[in-house]
């Protein structure tokens, strides 16, 4: 299996939320853009959550308008091995420098995992000073939560890190 290398972060100073995946499955690998899978859920939540419709637009727009919204996007891993897209499959991962992106955003409010994979490194984001969240999965396998109730999983968080408006 040859080792994988993942995507660089996707910020700037103004972020108030870091949302963080395991790793890039294949379709975000060749894309080169995060949350590529055609059935991941995260464009639509974001889309819906803030009334823009951002699964329309190419990849790399997606990610500039998540950002210039204040949400920075990354993964807990630099690379690791991989067959295919599973977390189950992810082996010998290597973390991302965490701590130095999180002091490049004097602005953040919280730090989300997205799904339990990424929540396994909860431990090091927990000693990073924001608040930490896990939410729910926005992948295809995590079947077991709605949209809705992932949507208003998501809408907390994001009203907690000032990207919703109140309502």
């Amino acid at each position: 299996m040859p080792v994988r290398h993942g995507l660089p972060p996707q910020w700037a100073p103004h972020c108030r939320l870091l949302v963080l995946g395991s790793f890039p499955g294949q379709s975000s690998l060749a894309q080169q853009a995060y949350y590529g899978h055609p059935r991941n859920q995260f464009w639509p939540l974001l889309s819906a959550l803030w009334g823009e419709d951002l699964t329309g637009l190419p990849p790399l727009q997606r990610q500039d308008r998540a950002v210039a919204r204040g949400l920075a996007i990354w993964d807990v891993y630099a690379h690791c091995r991989r067959p295919g897209s599973l977390d189950a499959d992810i082996r010998e991962a290597v973390p991302n420098d965490l701590a130095g992106l999180v002091a490049r955003l004097p602005g953040l409010r919280g730090i989300a995992h997205n799904g339990g994979e990424s929540a396994r490194l909860r431990r090091l984001t927990e000693t990073l000073g924001p608040p930490v969240y896990r939410l729910p999965s926005t992948s295809p396998a995590n079947a077991s939560w709605s949209f809705e109730r992932k949507r208003l999983a998501w809408a907390e968080v994001l009203q907690a890190c000032g990207l919703l408006d109140p309502s």
